[in-house]
């Protein structure tokens, strides 16, 4: 009996032990092909980022920015920046999308042109704005002096003028790609509601606003979420134009980072772009948040 009762727990035993993990051949080459990727993910995502952090841990560094008039300055450029420049570039998105949806030749051949600056590369466009606005040979100047018999302005050489021409450079750049989705987003709408509203005689601002605005709102306020932390990573459109002058009065945090880089200052670097964080990661929470709805 007592032999019987040892086997009998022995086999309890046996059956409560955890087992265990082995993978069976299709896990395996599961793993093996997705390793490479978590590697890349994180040697050049997790590292860069944690490494970052690390060094902007010191708070000496951020009460060197506080100190710092040139951080005060971005921190009204880049508040400019969000609310002027993605305000005005999604109202215009709203608008064009509008524009496109009519079905004629000459405005489809027009879209194509109107997509160009997202396609091309930000380097030769925005590069080429900032060479037409040279004040002694630039193609704007140029025609100034010609009409007017007087020499044009130095266009990048006033902080609040070169501080709107970047805004206007992002918004040009960056319209066509907003424009697209919002134009999508109509396109989705059902043509009967337009035909209901036009037996019941609504004019094209009634329709708009009973139809084509409830059926976009979602996605308008989604789209500016978004491209209010896309903007927040901006480099390119001040970067390009004005680098950041003249005497650094139009930078954002995007850029500033570059400035203390130049200066040697690499804690600071790393603190001026931490500090762009409690801007983005209410952004993020909120986008989160409808989408999961």
């Amino acid at each position: 009996m007592s032999g019987t009762r040892a086997t009998t727990i022995d086999d309890a035993a046996l059956a409560t032990a955890p087992r265990a993990f082995r993978l069976d051949a299709w896990q395996a080459w599961g793993v093996i092909l997705v390793a490479p990727y978590l590697l890349v993910f994180l040697f050049f995502v997790i590292y860069p980022v944690g490494y970052g952090l690390w060094l902007a841990r010191d708070p000496a560094s951020y009460a060197h920015l506080a100190a710092d008039p040139i951080f005060a300055r971005t921190v009204v450029n880049t508040l400019v920046f969000l609310i002027v420049g993605i305000n005005l570039k999604m109202a215009i998105a709203l608008f064009l999308s509008g524009f496109f949806t009519h079905e004629r030749r000459w405005i489809r051949w027009l879209s194509v042109l109107f997509i160009l600056p997202w396609a091309v590369p930000s380097i030769p466009t925005i590069l080429s704005v900032r060479f037409m606005l040279n004040p002694e040979w630039g193609v704007v100047n140029q025609i100034i002096f010609r009409l007017t018999a007087e020499d044009g302005p130095n266009w990048l050489n006033d902080p609040r003028l070169g501080l709107a021409l970047a805004i206007t450079v992002h918004i040009w750049k960056s319209l066509p790609f907003w424009t697209l989705i919002l134009l999508a987003g109509r396109l989705a709408i059902s043509s009967d509601l337009y035909e209901a509203a036009s037996v019941d005689g609504a004019t094209g601002w009634q329709k708009f606003l009973h139809v084509t605005w409830p059926s976009m709102r979602a996605l308008y306020v989604t789209c500016t979420i978004l491209s209010m932390i896309w903007t927040l990573g901006d480099f390119n459109s001040v970067y390009l134009l004005t680098g950041g002058g003249p005497a650094d009065l139009t930078h954002v945090l995007a850029t500033l980072g570059i400035r203390y880089l130049r200066l040697d200052q690499i804690d600071h670097s790393m603190a001026a772009v931490v500090c762009a964080m409690p801007f983005v990661l209410p952004l993020v929470y909120v986008l989160m948040r409808r989408l999961s709805k």
